[in-house]
């Protein structure tokens, strides 16, 4: 009984040609390496590595350019958009509505601006102009960026603490549930 192929177990021993090409493998990936290191070399004497009067990566950059960059690397754009129109309100909105009516705040997930007016009166003049200030809204921050505006009107009068309180009382309210 004669087999042609190794013995079961053995991995088979490399040929000449087999050598050859490693040893080729081998050296190209040393040469490789060398090339690299005197390329290193170079740029580090014609100056690559030092700073120089040309501006490269490693430069300071200016406020807003990082400001800008960190806003678009972190997806920040309509979050960042809807600040500034909080801070424009006046001049979306006009200087009579923004006398009564403000921006809280603006939920990213499901881009709903919620406003605060003073009265119950400007909510509702608010409510029916809705529509109006979301289309100018978006003609500002781009297509979809507020899909609703949630009106809330004035909030109840402050919870007052006083000499006749219970600790720990919210006051006539806490009895109603």
């Amino acid at each position: 009984m004669t087999t042609d192929g190794p013995p079961p177990g053995k991995a088979p021993q490399p040929s000449g040609v087999d050598l050859a090409r490693v040893a080729l493998r081998a050296a190209r990936e040393a040469a490789r390496a060398r090339g690299d290191a005197v390329q290193q070399k170079k740029r580090a004497r014609r100056g690559g590595l030092r700073s120089g009067a040309r501006a490269d990566g490693r430069d300071p950059m200016r406020l807003g350019s990082a400001i800008n960059r960190l806003i678009t690397e972190r997806g920040w754009e309509t979050p960042a958009a809807v600040g500034g129109v909080m801070g424009r309100w006046p001049q979306i909105v006009g200087e009579d509505v923004a006398k009564h009516c403000v921006p809280e705040r603006y939920d990213e997930d499901e881009r709903v601006l919620v406003v605060r007016c003073d009265s119950t009166a400007w909510a509702t003049n608010l409510r029916l102009l809705a529509p109006t200030l979301v289309a100018r809204l978006n003609e500002d921050l781009g297509h979809g960026s507020v899909r609703m505006l949630k009106v809330q009107g004035p909030g109840g009068p402050a919870r007052r603490y006083g000499p006749l309180r219970a600790p720990g009382s919210t006051g006539p309210g806490d009895t109603y549930g």
